[in-house]
């Protein structure tokens, strides 16, 4: 059997690299032999060992009775979507490392795949190397699954954990980011929290099998956060993540929320530093899970796309699990949902005895829990003796 890949950047010649260098080990694995079959790229690639594989046209992809699978590498919605769908209306499963791809476009796909016998699988588009969707929508899809909570961008916590660490402002942080490649140019999907707000809609979504949408989820990044919050944060014992969250409420809907959040010390997620992700999972039936791992890079993205190679080749049929409904209905719960103990950093005369303030130190305290609607009307009452200078969600 033939994998096409489509796209030959960051993770796509990482695929071809994994097929070729280890085919031997990927087709035990699978089965059967499973042999890299041609490369959709508009660019030319003349002096590598496969140069032979590639093509400008995916009508030669899509025409090719040899390829069963086809991994997509290329990013955006199209013309990624079109060539996909194409592809599993063929009867040719699909994998792709294409968060934005599955977050916007994952009902229809899966849809499609379930229509045509055929799988369209994912891991790599959250976690990067960590082996999570698979033990998600198999290994715990009975364990009863009420929450989750991530760190599933790892270019915001590098640049929390160098202010953390190293006390680096973050203008500073994120400048040495991207020295390191860390982070792009324009990092605004990252520091403004469109990617983890991404990841956990995908995660949602094959959970609790209805989609929320990326666009219905609150979400801030951690370009407000300063020196100042992480000193005052380390020294009433926390450290400043920025946490996906979701959580399953008793009527079905779902909370979800992208924002910097309070981590105490101590927790599994609070050690979790540099460009490494984690997402801790609680179930009724297994309590809290912890995935760890490199969330990003050219390998450990690759090996989750190859993995599901594997997974298609094995497979007979369609995966049924793999799939959640595409309702018109929206499944969020909305931003008033869930109250939350909030830790905040004030200026002037703030009474904490009046507000109902737990004192942690000098102008940081802890609210009671609140919700939104309920925050904003202490942030009024607190502005009229001071001001309010931040405020962080606590993750308990």
């Amino acid at each position: 059997m033939k994998t096409a890949v489509l796209g030959h950047g960051t993770v796509g010649s990482g695929v071809c690299e994994i097929l070729l260098d280890r085919k031997k080990d990927v087709s035990i694995a699978a089965g059967k032999e499973i042999e890299l079959g041609p490369v959709l790229d508009i660019r030319d690639f003349d002096n590598i060992p496969y140069s032979d594989r590639f093509t400008k046209d995916f009508s030669a992809v899509l025409a090719d009775p040899e390829v069963g699978i086809v991994a997509e590498a290329m990013g955006g919605i199209e013309p990624a979507f079109s060539y996909l769908k194409a592809a599993l209306e063929s009867g040719k499963s699909v994998v792709t490392s294409n968060k934005e791809l599955v977050a916007e476009k994952g009902a229809e796909l899966l849809s499609i795949a379930r229509a045509h016998n055929a799988n369209f699988l994912f891991e790599a588009s959250v976690g990067g190397g960590i082996p999570l969707m698979r033990p998600l929508y198999s290994a715990m899809s009975a364990a009863g699954i009420t929450e989750m909570a991530g760190i599933l961008n790892g270019t915001t916590n590098y640049i929390l954990t160098k202010m953390f660490s190293f006390g680096a402002d973050y203008s500073d942080a994120l400048a040495d980011a991207q020295k390191l490649g860390y982070a792009e140019r324009d990092p605004s999907a990252d520091v403004l929290g469109w990617d983890a707000c991404r990841k956990i809609a995908i995660l949602s979504s094959l959970v609790w099998k209805k989609t929320l949408r990326p666009d219905e989820i609150p979400t801030e990044g951690i370009t407000k956060i300063t020196v100042k919050d992480v000193s005052a944060a380390e020294k009433c014992g926390f450290s400043i993540k920025l946490l996906a969250r979701a959580k399953r409420l008793e009527n079905g809907k779902i909370f979800a929320k992208v924002s910097p959040a309070l981590v105490k010390t101590g927790s599994p997620l609070s050690t979790v530093s540099d460009v490494y992700n984690a997402v801790l999972v609680r179930a009724e039936t297994t309590g809290e899970v912890l995935f760890y791992g490199r969330g990003a890079g050219k390998m450990p993205t690759a090996s989750a796309v190859v993995s599901d190679i594997i997974e298609c080749a094995k497979a007979k049929d369609n995966i049924e699990n793999v799939y959640w409904e595409n309702g018109a209905q929206s499944v969020f719960a909305g931003k008033d949902s869930v109250p939350e103990k909030y830790f905040i950093r004030t200026e002037g005369d703030v009474d904490h005895v009046l507000f109902g303030l737990e004192k942690l130190c000098e102008n940081v305290f802890m609210t009671k829990p609140l919700t939104e609607s309920e925050f904003s009307v202490l942030k009024e009452k607190i502005n009229e003796h001071g001001s309010l200078l931040s405020k962080i969600p606590l993750f308990e």
